[in-house]
């Protein structure tokens, strides 16, 4: 590369001592799994610990209120109304909750872009199989311009046939930033409703929910807002909420949405209970402090590998917008262009150079998916750099 590289942030004071990670490790792929710091690791075996001392107070007294209490929590913080959200595990379930609840037919369609979650698009494609309807993706260039993606998407639309657009806020595969509110919008102008997929947004973007005026947007706190693992929500628009059906069926069903949703009998609550401990230790970093630091160290990141790899500046995919925290690098052409080959790749990054990172093949392409997360520093995407050529090279 000709231009010079970008600076690092400086470290947050005593950040890596809040996690229990391995030192040994170098965690690259937050975006895959999160990381629960100490604390709320420690508040949900206190909940597990209540639960193991009476469950039949735990489940009988006022769990529901607790749960309820939680979601009020979460919903305050991602700026969407708490009377309709609800808890889900993950945001394939809420996607899956949505596909189920619409009542699809034999010449509906669903409509996806090639840059949604895998997940998601088997979710999809089951509902279609048992309903007769119509999985539709739309192409939309890793390039393409927010102006670009939105007529794409304009032009995509079958008003009367489309029954439902899945978009993205941040794609997965792709880490790139979708506009999603503009998409929304001209959905709406088609009478089109729209699932926004936000697995990455809580705690790494700033949009409030209500801004974006999704029919639906369900997204992960697990990820980049310090929760346990198991830890989303469903947000539903007011002419919706009365037709959301679970997809097991307990004893708050017919108390309505969103408790027919988050009740689901014995399952393990102590999650969703610390929960707001998990938000609590990202306000005490400080939430812009850190989304800065998480963004720029992703950039650095990226530069660092993707100049060991004699990469130009142009071959490198920007994210679509400010504060992203996953940044993409190109492989070498022929590395990883299939779901097999990617996955071994990753595994022989972990197992030679001790560095978790995501890969993947998209559009014939081999991908490396890089992370910045308060725990990471500088170096460990310097020895990355160092390393990952040799061994690329060695594997052919």
């Amino acid at each position: 590369m000709t231009a010079s590289a970008p600076r690092p942030p400086d470290p947050i004071p005593g950040a890596r001592l809040l996690f229990s990670l391995d030192p040994a490790v170098s965690h690259l792929n937050h975006g895959a799994y999160g990381a629960m710091p100490i604390v709320v690791q420690r508040a949900q075996q206190r909940f597990r610990d209540e639960v193991e001392a009476n469950p039949m107070r735990f489940f009988r007294a006022d769990l529901a209120e607790r749960i309820a209490h939680t979601r009020r929590h979460l919903a305050t913080f991602l700026g969407a109304d708490p009377e309709g959200t609800a808890l889900v595990p993950n945001a394939t379930g809420g996607a899956a909750i949505v596909l189920r609840s619409l009542g699809l037919r034999p010449g509906d369609e669903v409509l996806t872009t090639d840059h949604g979650y895998g997940a998601v698009g088997l979710a999809v494609q089951r509902e279609c199989r048992l309903t007769g309807a119509t999985a539709r993706t739309l192409a939309v260039p890793l390039r393409a311009t927010d102006e670009e993606i939105v007529g794409i998407i304009r032009a995509g639309l079958r008003p009367g046939r489309t029954r439902l657009l899945i978009v993205d806020q941040l794609s997965s595969p792709t880490a790139r930033l979708f506009p999603t509110a503009a998409i929304v919008a001209v959905a709406r102008e088609h009478g089109v409703p729209v699932l926004v997929d936000a697995a990455h947004a809580p705690g790494m973007l700033a949009t409030p929910v209500d801004a974006i005026g999704a029919d639906f947007w369900v997204g992960n706190l697990h990820k980049w807002a310090y929760t346990p693992r198991g830890t989303a929500v469903l947000a539903v628009g007011p002419a919706w909420r009365d037709r959301i059906e679970p997809l097991i069926v307990s004893w708050q069903q017919e108390r309505g949405f969103p408790l027919r949703v988050e009740w689901q009998a014995t399952q393990d609550y102590t999650g969703w209970l610390a929960a707001p401990v998990g938000l609590h230790t990202l306000r005490t970093l400080g939430l812009e402090r850190v989304r800065a630091h998480n963004s720029a160290l992703a950039a650095y990141g990226q530069w660092v590998v993707a100049e060991a790899l004699g990469l130009a500046p142009a071959d490198l995919p920007k994210p679509g917008g400010p504060g992203v925290s996953m940044r993409l690098i190109p492989l070498p052409s022929g590395v990883a262009t299939t779901a097999d080959a990617a996955t071994a790749l990753q595994r022989l990054i972990s197992d030679r150079l001790a560095a978790e990172v995501s890969v993947a093949g998209w559009q014939g392409r081999g991908w490396l998916r890089l992370c910045g997360q308060v725990y990471n520093s500088a170096d460990e995407y310097d020895r990355l750099a160092g390393r990952l050529p040799a061994l690329l090279a060695a594997a052919g």
